[in-house]
C-alpha cells in the first residue's frame, strides 16, 4: 500500500524559510545562478544555520515524538533548488536531527503544481510568487520574513529557544488571514466608524473563511486529539480589532468549533510586544506594517491577498498602501 498523507498535518517549507541562506541568496542576486550553484557545491559540508522557520518546524516535528504511534505531522522541503545543489540542505537536516525525508526540488520552476499533490496544509517560503500561487490555489501560505524591520534579523535565529513545555505557539491576525477580507475592505474604503457599525450590525453572523481558516481548524482538531491537559499546541489571535468588533470574532470561532487559546484585541496598538510576550514561533498577518515590526522579535510571515478576492483586486488597482 502506498504511503498516504491524507490524515497528517502537511507542512511545506522552502530551504530559505528553514535555514539562513542570506549569503547564498545575495550571491544568487548579485552574481547569478551559476555562481550560486558553485558556492553551494563547494560548501556542501558547511552546516547551514537555522532560519526563521526552523523553530516552528522543529516544534511541529516533536509532535511525532509526543504521539509516536500516530505520526501526526509531515514536513516536506519544497525548494527551487536543483537536486544537484540540495545536498547542503539535507546535510543540515541530518545535522539538526530533523525528521524530514521527503522533498520537491524543481530547479527554479514553480512549486505551486505540487502543493495539492502533497496535500499541503501550510506552505512557508521566502518566494512571493510561490506563496501568491498557493494562496490563489486555496492553500494557507506565508511569505516568511528573512529580515527584521531594521534590515537584519532582530531575534537570534541561531539559538532557537523552545517555548514553555516544548509548546508550539502560533499567532494569527484576523481579517484577511483567519477571516475573509470583506470587513477589512469596508474599513479601507469607508473608515473605522463604518467598519464598527458593520460589525455591530452583523455580530451574530459568522465571518467568511479566510486563507488560514482550514489550517486553524486542523490545528484545533490536533489539539483535541492531543488532549487539553498540557497540550503542546497553543494558538493566539492578535488583531487590530477592538470592542465592539470583538463579538463577531468570538461568535465566529464558536460557529467554526475551533479553539483559540489567547486573543488580543489591540485597537490599533503595535502587535510586536504582545507577540514577544506570547513567544510566537510564527506570526501570520496580511499587512507589511505588522509583519515588518513583528519580525524584529518573532518569526513572521505575510499572507498575500488572493488575486481573485476583493482586497487583491483593490491592491492591484493601486488603492491599497
Amino acid at each position: 500500500m502506498a504511503y498516504s498523507l491524507d490524515k497528517k498535518m502537511v507542512i511545506g517549507v522552502s530551504s530559505r524559510a528553514l535555514f539562513d541562506l542570506t549569503v547564498e541568496n545575495r550571491i544568487f542576486e548579485e552574481q547569478g545562478l551559476e555562481a550560486y550553484c558553485r558556492y553551494q557545491v563547494e560548501h556542501e559540508q558547511d552546516i547551514l544555520k537555522p532560519g526563521p522557520g526552523f523553530r516552528l518546524i522543529k516544534s511541529l516535528l516533536r509532535l511525532n515524538e509526543v504521539a509516536a504511534d500516530k505520526n501526526l505531522v509531515e514536513v516536506i522541503v519544497m525548494s527551487r533548488n536543483s537536486p544537484d545543489t540540495s545536498l547542503r540542505v539535507f546535510n543540515a537536516i541530518a545535522h539538526y536531527g530533523l525528521g524530514i525525508t521527503r522533498s520537491a526540488l524543481v530547479s527554479g520552476a514553480s512549486l505551486a503544481p505540487y502543493l495539492n499533490a502533497f496535500h499541503t496544509d501550510l506552505f512557508l517560503s521566502a518566494c512571493e510568487e510561490d506563496v501568491q500561487r498557493a494562496i490563489d490555489g486555496g492553500i494557507a501560505a506565508g511569505i516568511i520574513c528573512t529580515e527584521g524591520a531594521g534590515g537584519q534579523m532582530g531575534y537570534d535565529a541561531r539559538i532557537i529557544p523552545m517555548s514553555p513545555a516544548g509548546q508550539i505557539r502560533i499567532a494569527f491576525d484576523g481579517d484577511a488571514v483567519l477571516f475573509g477580507d470583506d470587513s477589512e475592505l469596508i474599513f479601507k474604503e469607508k473608515g473605522l466608524d463604518a467598519f464598527e457599525e458593520n460589525e455591530r450590525a452583523h455580530a451574530r453572523e459568522p465571518l467568511t473563511e479566510g486563507p488560514f481558516a482550514h489550517f486553524l481548524k486542523k490545528l484545533s482538531d490536533l489539539q483535541r486529539e492531543l488532549g487539553t491537559d498540557n497540550c503542546p499546541i497553543r494558538t493566539a489571535l492578535v488583531t487590530s480589532r477592538s470592542a465592539p468588533a470583538h463579538e463577531r470574532v468570538i461568535r465566529t470561532m464558536r460557529a467554526w468549533n475551533v479553539r483559540v487559546d489567547e486573543a488580543f484585541f489591540l485597537g490599533g496598538m503595535d502587535k510586536k510586544e504582545f507577540l514577544r510576550a506570547f513567544g510566537a514561533q510564527i506570526f501570520f498577518d496580511d499587512q507589511v506594517l505588522h509583519t515588518g515590526s513583528a519580525a524584529s522579535v518573532v518569526p513572521s510571515a505575510r499572507v498575500p491577498y488572493s488575486s481573485a478576492g476583493s482586497m487583491g483586486r483593490w491592491a492591484a488597482a493601486g488603492s491599497l498602501n
